[in-house]
């Protein structure tokens, strides 16, 4: 089940928090509960992808983001992402997360977001969000406008390399028809 309440916290707390610039980093906190755990009593990966959604919600509120893209009947979408899994987050644990927008290219916008238990980074997500409305991808050239953002700074090539790695994937991922 979706942390509606989660969800509303974060909200409520990002929209009473002071504004940050566009590639400012948000600093939240969540606890890992009982019901956020798997079978080895760890941080299930699929509720770490949740509470990723969370960080970039609150982000997004943040930098303004929310706001523009109601104003224009736009909504956000991730389009792909990576985690790398560190080290095992346990039932109790406070999670400090690091959410900041690295920066975009002609359809895309970076995001990186980070997990840390003790000072000891848990895990690490890069995603690639888009930004769509009714008709499809709305081009990052138009969010920036409309943002009154300068351009993007560049991305880091480790951005770079994977995100071209991914436009090479084939797509759809398999044969249709059962081997």
């Amino acid at each position: 089940m979706y942390p509606l309440i989660r969800m509303a916290k974060e909200v409520a707390i990002s929209r009473r928090a002071p504004r940050l610039n566009l590639f400012d980093t948000h600093v939240s906190h969540h606890r890992c509960w009982p019901h956020d755990l798997d079978l080895w009593r760890e941080l299930n990966n699929g509720r770490t992808l949740t509470l990723f959604d969370l960080g970039r919600v609150a982000l997004f509120y943040r930098i303004g983001l929310i706001e523009v893209m109601r104003k224009h009947g736009w909504v956000g979408t991730v389009a792909g992402s990576s985690v790398r899994y560190r080290k095992r987050v346990r039932m109790f644990d406070r999670i400090e997360m690091r959410s900041r927008m690295v920066g975009w290219d002609a359809r895309f916008v970076y995001l990186e977001q980070g997990m840390w238990v003790g000072g000891t980074c848990t895990s690490h997500g890069l995603f690639r969000n888009a930004v769509t409305n009714r008709s499809g991808l709305v081009p990052m050239k138009e969010v920036q406008e409309i943002l009154d953002a300068a351009a993007s700074p560049p991305l880091p090539g480790w951005i770079e390399s994977w995100s071209r790695a991914e436009a090479q994937r084939p797509w759809p991922p398999m044969d249709a028809a059962p081997h």
